[in-house]
């Protein structure tokens, strides 16, 4: 057995024990499924799936994306068919992925999280809840990590209702990150995904109009990785809990630079939409550049970054 082989890239997130810190973001994957004719999803650390709200969303109006130079723009909003049709139809399908399935839950207030919480912590199948407490692309969708008090609030609510991890997905459109990690850390937080996108717009001069059909829109992709890696270097030194880092991550070079910035585990995301294999190819990467460290686990490299 060679070195490589021998890495060990395991993770806890709360009770949940994944087998390799790869995952996939929220919105960029889909419900798993779509990626099955590409290779085994099983194989995976875990897959987050795109956000469950209580009533069918039709999401935004189009467009609904537009390239940018170093990445994308998006305003979906969050179209879905709503939790009890989403239980009845989809859960079952996730079930076949043989990957643990994170679940995406957004309320339109905190007591509707906590409604979330408890309807999919009742359900088999179900290994974590993100609380997409940050997204840009609804109506109030900032509202939820922009204030320490209230994310303290939403994830409290959650954990009322359910022993599941609950991973606190934050945003970057902040002037200090710390504060709301901390106070959803307090409210029972497992985890913490950094970063969701940033906002922006891009405008058609020519029509005096933004390129966008709601205006504005989250920016991702390779162009905010400089801006996700700060912040999870700012997290891992204000937060004792696993931070997923989420921002411009297409190969196993850009994970390595997460985990030695602080992160525990990865989700990539906007590189699904041009590469498809990515996250496997991120993952197969791993072992020898880990080893390379003169290190055996992902453990070891977590947080080694020799800041000045």
């Amino acid at each position: 057995m060679t070195q490589t082989e021998t890495v060990d890239l395991s993770l806890r997130i709360g009770d949940l024990e994944l087998q390799n810190p790869v995952g996939t973001a929220s919105g960029t994957y889909g419900k798993g499924l779509e990626f099955q004719p590409f290779y085994e999803v099983a194989r995976l650390g875990f897959v987050i799936v795109k956000t469950i709200t209580t009533e069918p969303r039709e999401g935004n109006p189009p467009p609904r994306l537009c390239e940018i130079p170093g990445g994308l723009m998006n305003s979906i909003g969050l179209p879905n068919p709503g939790v009890d049709a989403y239980i009845e139809t989809v859960l079952p399908k996730l079930r076949t992925l043989g990957a643990p399935v994170v679940i995406n839950i957004a309320g339109h207030d905190i007591k509707d999280f906590a409604i979330l919480a408890a309807r999919f912590a009742a359900e088999e199948g179900v290994s974590a809840l993100e609380l997409n407490m940050s997204c840009p692309n609804v109506s109030g969708g900032l509202d939820y990590s922009t204030n320490p008090d209230v994310a303290r609030e939403v994830v409290a609510g959650a954990r009322a209702e359910t022993d599941l991890p609950l991973i606190a997905k934050l945003s970057p459109n902040v002037t200090d990150i710390r504060p709301v990690a901390q106070a959803a850390v307090e409210g029972g937080a497992s985890a913490i995904s950094a970063i969701n996108t940033i906002v922006g717009m891009a405008v058609d001069w020519r029509n005096r109009r933004p390129i966008l059909g709601r205006g504005y829109g989250g920016i991702s992709g390779p162009c905010i990785k400089p801006v996700a890696l700060r912040m999870v270097r700012m997290l891992y030194e204000a937060v004792d809990v696993p931070i997923l880092g989420i921002g411009g991550i297409e190969t196993a070079d850009d994970a390595m630079e997460f985990f030695l910035a602080g992160a525990s585990g990865i989700q990539v995301g906007t590189a699904n939409y041009y590469r498809p294999t990515a996250a496997l190819e991120l993952l197969e990467g791993l072992p020898e550049r880990i080893a390379s460290l003169g290190a055996s686990s992902l453990q070891e490299i977590i947080g080694t970054l020799q800041m000045p």
